[in-house]
């Protein structure tokens, strides 16, 4: 999961000096009772202690091994003509903790697939002042325990995977071969589901980082965004033989019916039908929260995304140099974002803009439907959260963003005017004023 797992040093800076590798001790190391094993939440504890216990039970990590021996991973690695998917580094480095042989404890077990420390860091230094119960959070990152209460740095971290970077990479080829879609919904939400270990309380606020889910969002969607224009600037990963890489364009411009009429004109891509577009769900996200808080940012991107796709008709190059043009934004606006403290009004604000976005045809394409409805999601709680609408204003918009869920629930099934009319009960539910 980590690339620190995979190459022994961290995504994310540290403010410790450079030392040796550490070595990745194993699940079994963290998952006694007296520690993150227990059955039931200790009382009076600044953590729960059952973490072991939700990640075994229902966190999709904890299976991330085993499903490489069921069918669907036997028939992708005979189709690419692999061996086994469980001796497979390229699968290995995503569906499990892939650390080094040397830096493997003596109770250490890959088949634990993506466990603590793949997400976490190698224990070795850590461990013995993170048990004491004098060290600080601090401490422990100093000595290789990776920040992920840290936004910027749990969207490094989540997306090495769920989108790749430039040690490993998802490609088209692995898709066509039976690979599920690669699509990293968004950073509030994938916490949510993962399911979060941990609960945001005044104990977890007074040693850590703890934005609100909003400010998670908007960073995920930059970051995402960054590295999707990482791989378009990238020779590597941008070029398959006469194609560009396909896995970085939009599948369901392609992949659908040929006897069901659905393109229709994009003003933010300029493009004409029968052209295939860079997948631009992140850009309309995070074009919208621009618009808000920085409106020249936001027109910036407008231009400069609509000018990667009409590079993306000409050359490689030519889109690999607007690639790193919008890049330049985007990374502009991580500290930004990483400042920026979302208002009510900010939220109401966003919570309208989305849903028009999608009613005036912004947001209607699938990848694209999909963000707008986590970003709903992400929007709602925070505004829960710190009072912007009652119990009865988000039972309501909880109730008719459920419905807009379903119109996006199945990729292969998705109906745009279904989700349009999803979109438009969910607007009427937005409290006005």
């Amino acid at each position: 999961m980590l690339l620190a797992a995979a190459a022994g040093t961290p995504l994310y800076a540290q403010t410790a000096a450079p030392q040796a590798p550490s070595t990745h001790l194993g699940v079994a190391t963290c998952s006694g009772s007296t520690c993150h094993g227990s059955m039931e939440p200790w009382k009076g504890s600044h953590v729960q202690q059952n973490e072991y216990i939700i990640w075994t039970k229902k966190d999709k990590h904890a299976r991330a091994y085993s499903v490489l021996s069921n069918e669907r991973s036997k028939r992708i690695v005979a189709n690419l003509g692999l061996k086994a998917a469980t001796e497979e580094p390229v699968c290995l480095e995503c569906h499990a903790d892939f650390a080094p042989q040397d830096q493997r404890g003596t109770r250490f077990q890959i088949s634990d697939g993506v466990g603590c420390e793949a997400c976490h860091g190698a224990a070795s230094r850590w461990l013995g002042i993170h048990v004491s119960g004098i060290s600080t959070h601090q401490n422990n990152i100093n000595l290789g325990m990776y920040p992920t209460d840290q936004p910027v740095a749990r969207a490094q971290l989540c997306l090495s995977c769920h989108f790749g970077d430039g040690h490993r990479f998802v490609t088209h080829r692995m898709m066509g071969a039976g690979h599920p879609r690669i699509n990293f919904m968004e950073l509030d939400t994938f916490t949510a589901i993962e399911p979060a270990h941990f609960v945001v309380n005044d104990a977890y606020r007074s040693r850590k980082s703890a934005p609100s889910g909003v400010q998670v969002w908007a960073i995920g969607q930059a970051i995402a965004l960054g590295k999707v224009l990482d791989a378009l600037m990238d020779p590597k990963r941008n070029t398959d033989g006469l194609f560009p890489e396909l896995v970085l364009f939009d599948c369901f411009a392609c992949h659908h019916s040929l006897n069901e009429l659905k393109w229709q004109p994009r003003a933010a891509t300029g493009l004409g039908p029968g052209v295939p577009r860079i997948n631009d769900a992140n850009l309309v996200m995070l074009r919208l929260i621009a618009e808000r808080i920085a409106p020249g940012t936001g027109k910036e991107l407008t231009e400069r995304g609509r000018a990667l796709h009409e590079a993306a008709t000409r050359s490689r190059e030519a889109m690999a140099e607007a690639a790193r043009a919008l890049k330049t934004v985007v990374s502009g606006m991580v500290p930004m974002l990483e400042q920026h403290q979302f208002s009510r009004e900010d939220l109401s604000a966003l919570l309208a803009t989305i849903a028009e976005g999608g009613l005036r045809g912004d947001e209607f394409d699938y990848a694209a439907a999909e963000q707008s409805t986590m970003a709903l999601s992400a929007i709602i709680h925070t505004m829960k959260n710190i009072g912007a609408v009652d119990e009865k204003q988000f039972q309501a918009l909880d109730t008719a963003l459920n419905r807009v869920y379903e119109a996006v629930n199945k990729a292969d099934g998705y109906k745009m005017q279904a989700f349009l009319a999803a979109l438009g009960e969910f607007k009427h539910a937005i409290p006005s004023g």
